[in-house]
């Protein structure tokens, strides 16, 4: 009989870790060690060492404050070189040209990541002054239209974790929150002004896959030139774009 607790080596081992990764396809709230090794049948003692492993690594992290384990950063690189290596990339990116060419600003294609929204794809403006989009940069989702896009469509846990967020500054409102979250479920799309970055103003829809909410799709510019009348004259494109790349993804 194989003890589950002997050392792990060679296939073995590497089986066993990603049989653990492949386990964070099905939650995305974060699973604590017990929950792990329930998920993959194996005592805990042999989960830590395989998590210790991965997390020296990068592939898992622990969320602060929690026993919950999440997927890592390095998770999020490799996501982003399947971006810019797949035929979606390649579907995706001329309509984000086509997006960005219509209103001359930078147009951004964000993910959630746990608490987080991080930056996957980008076609900045060609304007002098524009809004730098450096791919992988991670941003907290409770500011921002892209941010807020992501959180409208999260999972009620989700939405707990960030009003719980500590770091939230003690002014901020979370019931403005709450209603601004509706409203976006409501109008297909966000906008915010100079609410993450002093200057910049950014507006953003939903994207969606064959079954569930997936992506958001962002247009950011400087406040003087990205100004809310011009937003509002961009609304229904940006809410195409998303559209049009919902349709990509459903296929």
């Amino acid at each position: 009989m194989i003890n589950p607790d002997a050392p792990q080596t060679g296939v073995r081992a590497v089986d066993r870790a990603l049989d653990i990764l492949l386990c964070f396809s099905r939650s995305e709230t974060g699973l604590s060690l017990s929950e792990i090794a329930r998920e993959v049948g194996l005592h805990k003692s042999t989960v830590h060492r395989l998590l210790t492993s991965m997390l020296s690594k990068g592939f898992v992290r622990k969320q602060p404050g929690t026993d919950k384990y999440v997927l890592g950063w390095t998770i999020l690189e490799l996501i982003h070189n399947v971006y810019h290596s797949d035929e979606l990339t390649t579907a995706v990116l001329p309509v984000m040209t086509r997006l960005r060419d219509a209103t001359s600003e930078t147009v951004s294609l964000y993910i959630r990541s746990g608490t987080e929204r991080i930056r996957i794809q980008a076609v900045e403006s060609m304007e002098p002054v524009r809004n730098v989009a450096t791919i992988g940069k991670t941003y907290p989702l409770y500011v921002g239209a892209s941010g807020k896009v992501l959180l409208a469509y999260a999972d009620a846990e989700t939405l707990e974790q960030v009003l719980a967020d500590p770091s939230i500054p003690a002014d901020f409102s979370r019931e403005d929150l709450l209603t601004q979250l509706e409203n976006i479920r409501k109008d297909g799309y966000a906008i915010s002004v100079q609410e993450r970055d002093s200057g910049a103003a950014a507006l953003a829809a939903p994207i969606f896959g064959r079954h569930r909410f997936v992506a958001a799709l962002s247009v950011s510019g400087p406040v003087t030139r990205f100004t809310q009348s011009k937003m509002s004259e961009y609304i229904e494109v940006v809410r195409e774009s998303a559209a049009l790349i919902t349709k990509l993804l459903s296929h």
